[in-house]
């Protein structure tokens, strides 16, 4: 059974197509510490989103542009019982862009958040069975934001923070089971606004935190060659709020009461079950299913810049062993978008039956 452990890998690349809810994208996976031996992984994904809704019979267009993911990975043992991993990832972000020239009252705003994290981490295993990790991540941040309806653009200034990292394993390797439990600290954010609209051009404070987190992953084998998996991710996004000061007057001027640029109403939670199946020595495989409830009651409604409510998504991969050292793996998935409703002035706008197309692929190799 321990050769099914290497089918985790391609599910994770075939992952990237997942449109989670908040601004997550990586989903903060720490497996590269579970490989044998000295690893090292690089990733590449492409999600390609099409995201419309409408508003008195004007439809925005696609508003929610490409985007890509890069990750990378080197893990090895120190000693029996201790190793250490180094993750790069890019855990959260946003892009919007509202197509100009559609009638649609949002037309030519848009947005974007970036995000690139290193996480150090130390693993001790107590025995076989029993292991503990933890380490600290570092979080590089920026976002901008252009609204030509109300004529105001913001910029916030790059910064550099720190999280931390702690979580514990229990594992059977003789049937390739291992249940891991991860918390992620949340990262408080101290950026500076730059503001530009009919108050002028201003600078201010604008603190912002990156949610805490917690992932449950689970793999069992259940025949020979063949691999379940599990995976459960809770991340506190009721706790991220952006509210830039000049934006909020200018709000409160034209009579709104919600004037947060970005403020999430629901946590998020999301799941993931999927069955990996060794063919032979060269070829495995991966199929699974992604759910991110609806959070939204009736009458709720979704922000301009993240009009959406939960998905559906299915997800397959392959990975091909070059050698017995190195693999090359990929994935494709397909999402459907929660359907939601957002607010521009008062008045309902309707996002319906929207997708999103990801595709990955990642290069391994053991020492």
């Amino acid at each position: 059974m321990k050769n099914t452990t290497l089918l985790a890998a391609s599910l994770a690349v075939g992952a990237t197509g997942a449109y989670a809810g908040g601004m997550d994208r990586s989903g903060q996976s720490i497996s590269p510490l579970f490989e044998d031996g000295t690893y090292v992984e690089l990733s590449f994904g492409s999600v390609s989103p099409d995201v419309s809704g409408t508003f008195f019979g004007a439809s925005s267009g696609d508003m929610t542009p490409s985007y890509t993911q890069l990750s990378g990975a080197y893990k090895r043992d120190l000693s029996d019982q201790l190793s250490m991993a180094l993750i790069i990832d890019q855990p959260y972000g946003a892009d919007i862009d509202y197509p100009d020239g559609t009638g649609y009252a949002l037309a030519g705003s848009n947005a974007s958040v970036t995000t690139a994290a290193i996480t150090a981490l130390l693993r001790y295993k107590f025995n076989e069975n029993f292991s503990v990790y933890g380490g600290v991540r570092n979080l590089t941040s920026h976002g901008e934001v252009e609204l030509p309806a109300i004529g105001y653009s913001m910029e916030t200034s790059t910064e550099n923070d720190w999280g931390y990292v702690v979580g514990a394993a229990y594992e059977i390797p003789d049937i390739a089971l291992r249940a891991s439990l991860t918390y992620n600290s949340e990262i408080d954010i101290d950026f500076t606004a730059d503001e530009d609209s009919a108050l002028g051009a201003s600078s201010s404070d604008m603190p912002v935190t990156m949610p805490k987190s917690v992932n449950f992953n689970f793999q069992t084998g259940i025949a020979a060659d063949t691999l379940l998996m599990f995976s459960a991710r809770w991340a506190e996004w009721t706790e991220t709020v952006i509210a830039p000061d000049d934006y909020a007057s200018i709000l409160t001027s034209l009579g709104e009461t919600d004037t947060d640029l970005v403020n999430h109403k629901n946590d998020t939670i999301s799941y993931s079950l999927g069955v990996g199946r060794r063919f032979n020595d060269k070829w495995s495989g991966s199929l699974s299913v992604g759910y991110e409830k609806s959070y939204l009651g009736s009458g709720d409604t979704a922000g301009n810049l993240s009009p959406r409510d939960g998905y559906k998504s299915i997800t397959a991969g392959l990975k091909y062993n070059v050698t017995e050292q190195t693999a090359i793996s990929g994935g494709v998935s397909y999402v459907w978008v929660g359907d939601a409703n957002t607010k521009i002035s008062g008045f309902e706008t309707s996002f319906e039956d929207n997708s999103a197309v990801g595709f990955g692929l990642k290069l391994s190799h053991t020492f």
